[in-house]
């Protein structure tokens, strides 16, 4: 299967009003640049966006925002990101905010084809409505469904034509197991290589989840918050 392709314009081709989509990094660290810039340019609308952050205004997923190119957003954290907060009070923007780690584990689940799972958090909480609940040992857990997405979109450090991806750091905490739940993986990395070139022991996802691949350019790689030690 021939999975390189030239650019993001060419990756997310088949992306169209209405999809679902998972976005990987974490923060903005490890976000997929230059797949977000290319929706903003295809202008798909009604987007539903799964991923953790909703990036910062002017950035990321902002840049989504900005355009009104997304319907709902699936997230944990959305604090640093002014748009966001207005569209959500003025009712423009449909949000289901998720605790993180069941987040995480909702988007592992789909990955390894379990549906659903039980967990204590939210628990006596608005997260609560509407989902079963069952006494478990004593103790009250939620049933959370696993969380699929048409497209899963992540940006890897290094990965070779034949899909197999190396990340770095905290990049990690939500785009591997992204890779994993989403119909059509696109990938963008910094490094391309050939086979043989990544270390198999160093292989954080395989190149079996992975569709289409391409080296992306021009990442900015900012951080939400520049702090500095005197």
């Amino acid at each position: 299967m021939h999975k390189v392709v030239a650019n993001a314009g060419e990756a997310i081709r088949d992306i169209a009003d209405g999809a679902t989509i998972m976005l990987g990094g974490f923060g903005l660290c490890g976000i997929p640049e230059n797949c977000i810039s290319a929706l903003v340019a295809k202008g798909v609308k009604n987007l539903t966006c799964i991923s953790n952050n909703a990036g910062v205004d002017e950035f990321g997923l902002g840049l989504l925002l900005k355009t009104r190119q997304i319907k709902k957003m699936m997230s944990s954290y959305v604090g640093e990101n002014a748009e966001f907060e207005r569209q959500l009070l003025s009712g423009e923007l449909e949000v289901d905010l998720i605790p993180q780690g069941t987040l995480a584990t909702r988007i592992q689940m789909a990955g390894m084809g379990i549906p659903a799972f039980f967990t204590p958090a939210g628990v006596g909480t608005e997260i609560a409505e509407g989902k079963e609940v069952r006494t478990l040992d004593g103790r009250e857990y939620l049933m959370e469904l696993a969380l699929h997405a048409d497209f899963s979109i992540v940006k890897a450090w290094k990965g070779d034509i034949m899909g197999n991806l190396v990340f770095r750091k905290t990049t990690r905490n939500f785009s591997t197991s992204m890779a994993k739940a989403g119909n059509i993986t696109i990938v963008e990395v910094e490094h391309l290589v050939q086979p043989g070139e990544i270390d198999p022991d160093h292989v954080h996802v395989p190149g079996i989840y992975v569709h289409r691949i391409f080296q992306g350019s021009g990442y900015e790689k900012r951080i939400e918050k520049r702090t500095v030690k005197m």
